[in-house]
């Protein structure tokens, strides 16, 4: 089959994912947004028997719960690794008498031995270091003369699993579009460099233009032509648009 897009390290195909899944060669995960059914929208319709069709051992799944639960037996072949929250500047509800809505789960599952299972924790590096020097000693010290030392807050801390990353809000060019920041993070723990991620419900290109910033090839799978040429275009752009990489 040949790909709609295919450059540096992206390959872009176009039909339903249970059809050309098959035909993947394995990759180091697979990072999707599937629609979650939830709405009468047109494009909100659920897919069945996609996952057991995915050609890694590791995988990242945007959804609620309320899809985790309708949807139980199709992950059922598969193992819950760790469950994030995508906290999102806006939000919304389909009424007014419940919490406002302004996060998104993400949920890591894989099969077989995790230990084989490719996992590069990820840190935050905000550390700040400073000098503390005592003017009196403590009485409870008794006579300890003149000392000072350095003090270290914060250090090279694991990543939290509550992600703050603003929404495409305003910018999207696809109604469930992902911030490319939030999708490095889930690359650079999932894929190592070189390595090759998978999105079987690509929509307008957000994995392959994050895996491509962090080094990594790509194969998207897309059944919306009209998306397919959304994506395209963002990944044949040179520049990506201003503050996309940070949205």
């Amino acid at each position: 089959m040949n790909p709609y897009y295919s450059a540096g390290g992206v390959a872009l195909y176009h039909g339903d994912c249970r059809e050309i899944l098959p035909s993947i060669a394995r990759v180091d995960c697979a990072i999707t947004d599937p629609p979650y059914g939830e709405t009468s929208l047109d494009w909100d319709v659920a897919v069945r028997d996609w996952c057991d069709a995915l050609p890694t051992p590791s995988l990242w799944c945007f959804g609620s719960l309320r899809m985790f639960m309708l949807h139980a037996a199709e992950f059922s072949g598969w193992k819950l690794a760790q469950d994030l929250v995508w906290e999102k500047h806006n939000g919304s509800n389909s009424s007014n008498d419940r919490f406002r809505r302004v996060h998104e789960l993400i949920a890591h599952f894989y099969r077989g031995d995790w230990a084989s299972v490719f996992h590069a924790p990820q840190f935050t590096m905000d550390a700040t270091a400073r000098a503390v020097r005592r003017k009196a000693r403590p009485p409870q010290w008794g006579n300890i003369g003149g000392h000072s030392y350095t003090s270290v807050d914060g250090g090279p801390r694991l990543m939290r699993s509550v992600q703050f990353v603003r929404s495409c809000h305003g910018s999207a060019e696809h109604p469930t579009q992902k911030p490319v920041a939030l999708l490095q993070r889930l690359i650079a723990y999932s894929a190592p460099v070189g390595g090759l991620v998978l999105d079987p419900f690509s929509g307008s290109g957000s994995t392959l233009v994050a895996a491509r910033l962090e080094g990594r090839r790509a194969i998207g799978i897309e059944v919306s032509e009209a998306y397919c040429e959304v994506a395209a275009r963002r990944l044949s752009q040179g520049v990506l648009r201003f503050g996309e990489a940070n949205a």
